[in-house]
């Protein structure tokens, strides 16, 4: 058996080899990457490393072959039609290299989302359903990580997490705990043709992020919630770049509007729970 991971130099894909570095030998294990270079450190522990760019249908056709299993990890780009592009060329290099399984990692409840970003993976799961090859689709919560980082620290000196999100729920799941479930549909059989919503089961409010941020840090912190556009004011002022602080102002929006409210057990039967929103905040304080 081989497995090949795209996007191997990424946090997602990297901690997914790290994973499955803990069962397979490292010579199962194929690394495809655009910077080779950057990836010398997993040719270190024995794992071969392959030149892909998600553009070059003959370099991707050729970091693809002989795999039994392959993990796409979606394009990074914030051009959604280019990444659509990128996306249709890995889709068409897996099929003609003879893949035996693609799982590829979209974006949870994407049929039922009004964001662009769901119409991105949706796109590219018709394209891999197309192909006729045995698919999983991990369908992935928003990050965890977008929200909690070391980043939260300026909020508890601030007192206060500014959102647009109101009391909207938020279904996030750390990057860590999806790629142990991805690492588990690449060493299981069973995972054909089928897909994941990978979600929190017990979604969480920025309230709640701030009580929690109070009782760890042990300072008070509130949600201060405001309008759209003093989200992205005050995203602004405190250094975010225009079109970030845009770009975050509208997954609160989406978040005040249910968007990231549903739940679904697969992450659950799957790993087991997730990691809980408290860790993870002491784990942000602590980096």
């Amino acid at each position: 058996m081989s497995i090949v991971v795209t996007g191997a130099t990424g946090f997602l894909g990297n901690q997914v080899i790290e994973l499955l570095l803990k069962k397979l030998p490292a010579n199962e294990i194929i690394a495809s990457v655009r910077n080779v270079e950057k990836a010398s450190g997993l040719v270190d522990r024995g794992v071969e490393v392959r030149y892909g760019d998600y553009l070059d249908l003959d370099s991707m056709k050729k970091s693809f072959k002989g795999a039994s299993k392959i993990l796409f990890v979606s394009s990074p780009d914030s051009d959604n039609t280019f990444r659509i592009r990128q996306h249709a060329t890995v889709v068409q290099a897996a099929r003609d290299a003879g893949v035996k399984h693609i799982a590829y990692t979209g974006y949870a409840f994407g049929e039922e989302s009004q964001i662009p970003l769901a119409t991105v993976h949706m796109a590219t799961e018709y394209a891999i359903r197309s192909s006729d090859l045995p698919y999983t689709f991990l369908r992935n919560a928003l990050y965890t990580d977008v929200f909690v980082n070391p980043g939260i620290a300026g909020s508890v000196a601030a007192g206060e997490v500014v959102t647009n999100a109101g009391n909207g729920k938020l279904n996030a799941v750390s990057r860590e705990d999806l790629a142990k479930a991805a690492a588990t549909v690449l060493l299981e059989d069973g995972h054909e043709n089928k897909s994941y919503n990978l979600v929190n089961p017990q979604p969480w409010t920025f309230d709640e992020l701030a009580e929690i941020l109070s009782e760890v840090s042990g300072k008070n912190v509130v949600h201060r919630s405001v309008s759209y556009d003093e989200a992205k004011e005050y995203l602004k002022n405190v250094g975010l770049p225009e079109p970030i602080a845009e770009l975050s102002a509208g997954i609160y929006h989406t978040i005040a509007h249910g968007e990231t409210a549903k739940t679904s057990n697969d992450l659950t039967n799957l790993i087991g729970e997730p990691t809980p929103l408290k860790d993870l905040v002491k784990r942000a304080l602590q980096g």
